[in-house]
């Protein structure tokens, strides 16, 4: 359900004389609304606009209960973006958002509640219907990524990859034909692709029951493939490089996912894994792909 707004036009990199969000609207907000957007993570006009129209209704604004927001989410969901695509600690908030402790709580709050979730799923049904698709999709291509950990992170989350000889954790991804996240799973780096796969794919069967066919490569056969058909009637397509080729090819469908990886890397806090929690690095990799929708949406609405 899409929150209304009373939408107030102003230029980008200029004051803003009035905000829109319920915070402001409601009089509730304690933060000023005048903060000046100036970072290149900050959203435009037209792309709150189109964060605003996705937002999840709060409860006490639907008689459900719960207290009303005493912060302005557009000032919160700058503060986000700006961590994810700088790649900063939280205490190295610049002062002219809220205070990280703040921004943090937000943060925090999201993830528990899986508010960046129900966001990200609405901003890509959106991207999908208009690029003329339905907005559930029926085909995926699932893929890994090893990348280095922190300092910060357990060892017991933590692992070493010895395909890839890289210590840290694996991104488990199941990307759309159009390369828009379906789901994501963050293991250590030492658990194998396979055995990621079938917590993936048991996801994929919640959320997508129209779902019926997963491209893969070949780090994914064997007893995975009959698996993934019984249990949640998906067929695993593997998509194998030729054995006369060499070099650099680019391979049917897995290249999209690829295609995925490289927009995360361009969010430094995805460059590494700094997350104590798993679920924490997943809630990153949301905010990073629903940064990538937005803007795509909002180009489309220029």
């Amino acid at each position: 359900m899409s929150q209304s707004s009373v939408w107030v036009r102003v230029e980008s990199n200029s004051v803003a004389r009035s905000c829109d969000c319920l915070a402001h609207v409601y009089g509730n907000a304690a933060d000023r609304p005048e903060r000046r957007r100036r970072y290149p993570s900050d959203m435009t006009d037209e792309e709150w606009a189109v964060i605003r129209a996705s937002l999840p209704v709060p409860g006490w604004l639907e008689g459900r209960g719960g207290q009303p927001e005493g912060y302005c989410h557009r000032q919160m969901f700058d503060a986000v973006r700006y961590l994810v695509a700088g790649g900063i600690s939280w205490r190295a908030m610049p002062m002219d958002f809220p205070a990280w402790d703040r921004v943090y709580a937000f943060y925090r709050r999201w993830r528990d509640q899986g508010l960046v979730k129900e966001l990200h799923d609405r901003l890509r049904g959106r991207v999908r219907e208009a690029a003329g698709r339905d907005p559930e999709p029926t085909a995926g291509i699932i893929d890994s990524q090893s990348v280095r950990a922190a300092a910060s992170v357990p060892k017991a989350t933590s692992g070493y990859d010895g395909g890839k000889k890289v210590p840290g954790r694996k991104r488990h991804i199941v990307v759309d034909s159009l390369g828009l996240l379906l789901t994501v799973l963050v293991t250590a780096a030492s658990v194998t692709d396979r055995d990621a796969a079938g917590t993936l794919l048991a996801r994929l069967r919640e959320r997508f029951r129209r779902l019926t066919l997963v491209w893969a490569d070949g780090g994914y056969t064997g007893r995975l493939v009959d698996l993934a058909a019984k249990a949640w009637r998906i067929a695993l397509t593997v998509v194998k490089r030729s054995d006369d080729t060499s070099g650099f090819v680019v391979l049917p469908k897995r290249w999209l996912v690829e295609r995925t990886f490289a927009w995360l890397m361009r969010s430094r806090r995805l460059a590494r894994d700094y997350e104590a929690r798993t679920d924490t690095a997943e809630t990153m990799i949301l905010w990073s792909m629903t940064m990538v929708m937005s803007r795509r949406l909002a180009h489309r609405r220029c």
